[in-house]
């Protein structure tokens, strides 16, 4: 028996693929990538340090964000966490390190003393990373606990979410 001849009507459905086939938009998809792969860089130079290894801990678990993979090279990171007190001495080796890291690139600013300089009101010590670096969250505490890193880590997601990725990229190529 011969079969009739298909036509195109038949070839608009096929339930093999029907799974396996979404339509998004470019932005959406390159930031549903960055935002669920990042690579921390962490700058931990106080007691916020602990609190930030403790968020990497199997009872707080910072790899259900896609977060868990800690980058000790900055060619390898895309958000850098700084943990702790910034004197001036360490400032020029944080700035070198961020300098270092590809685009795009985020930062966390974890505790007082990252944020504003906390209580320390010295010579010695920087009032808040955010004077030599841009900051995209900053968390608060003295020391912040892990699930304030974590909070933070998910408002840095909501915002990769919604950024303009594809004339980012275009922007860049063209300076080139």
């Amino acid at each position: 028996m011969v079969s009739p001849t298909p036509q195109t009507s038949d070839y608009a459905y096929d339930s093999k693929i029907e799974g396996n086939v979404t339509f998004t938009q470019l932005d959406a998809a390159i930031n549903w990538m960055r935002k669920n792969s990042l690579w921390p860089m962490p700058m931990g130079l106080a007691c916020c340090a602990i609190e930030l290894m403790g968020t990497a801990a199997s009872r707080y678990d910072i790899s259900r964000f896609g977060a868990e993979v800690m980058r000790f090279s900055p060619r390898q990171a895309d958000v850098m966490i700084v943990a702790g007190t910034v004197t001036y001495k360490m400032a020029l080796a944080v700035k070198r390190v961020w300098d270092q890291m590809p685009e795009p690139k985020w930062c966390i600013a974890m505790g007082a003393c990252a944020s504003s300089g906390g209580m320390y009101r010295s010579y010695a010590t920087l009032q808040g990373i955010d004077q030599l670096i841009p900051v995209d969250v900053y968390i608060s505490g003295c020391p912040p606990r892990p699930e304030a890193l974590l909070e933070g880590l998910m408002r840095l997601q909501a915002k990769i979410e919604k950024e303009e990725s594809v004339s980012n990229l275009k922007k860049s190529t063209d300076q080139a």
